[in-house]
């Protein structure tokens, strides 16, 4: 397909597409004269994936420039390419080391992984913390300095539910035919279901209280 198609049907403008390709995030297209190039199915996917990174989760280029090329990594097998490029999405602040309860919170947080049987992203199994632990400690740490539950019996049934997200999540991954596009769409689904979850749970928790405590 042309550019044009290419535009058409993934719905990012031609301006668009061309900064993608001068900035790295599209690879090449197949030169077919001095001045334009085809296109096929795989810079379709990856300009949803782009665009899943960029225009919907507001992930700066250089961020996507990263998780990109942890997909591309071929010495990587699917679970550490995966890993590779969810580890490098934007996350949220890191503990404060002044702060007296992110000793505390950390300490919650360990107990909470090994109740679990969880063993990725601690120092003691990594070379360096996952950025998704590290959030874990922060809210576990304002939770606890603001004065709300965070015990490890209270984060728990949250976990055990994360947990059978992450099988749904990796269900619909493995709808995807090859690993490829399974590393992809891993990664674009990570983007584009947070707010889903996010929505649904404030939906859940609205429907609950009025089960709870009346009212229409």
């Amino acid at each position: 397909m042309r550019l044009a198609e290419l535009s058409t049907r993934s719905g990012v403008s031609t301006t668009t597409i061309k900064y993608y390709l001068r900035e790295g995030l599209l690879h090449p297209g197949r030169r077919i004269t001095a001045t334009q190039a085809e296109y096929d199915e795989g810079h379709l996917r990856r300009l949803r994936l782009v665009r899943a990174l960029i225009q919907v989760g507001r992930i700066p280029v250089n961020s996507a420039r990263e998780v990109l090329a942890a997909l591309q990594d071929e010495d990587l097998d699917r679970n550490k390419r995966l890993g590779t490029a969810v580890w490098a999405l934007p996350h949220g602040p890191a503990p404060d080391a002044d702060d007296p309860a992110t000793e505390a919170a950390r300490r919650s947080a360990d107990e909470l992984l090994d109740r679990l049987g969880w063993s990725y992203g601690r120092k003691s199994c990594e070379a360096t913390t996952a950025p998704a632990y590290e959030m874990l400690v922060t809210a576990i740490a304002t939770l606890s300095r603001l004065g709300y539950p965070c015990a490890v019996r209270d984060l728990e049934p949250y976990a055990r539910a994360m947990e059978r997200i992450a099988v749904t999540d990796l269900d619909l991954v493995e709808r995807y035919e090859t690993p490829d596009e399974q590393v992809e769409a891993a990664v674009a689904l990570t983007v584009l279901y947070e707010p889903v979850l996010l929505s649904l749970r404030r939906l859940a928790e609205a429907e609950e209280s009025r089960r709870r405590f009346g009212g229409k």
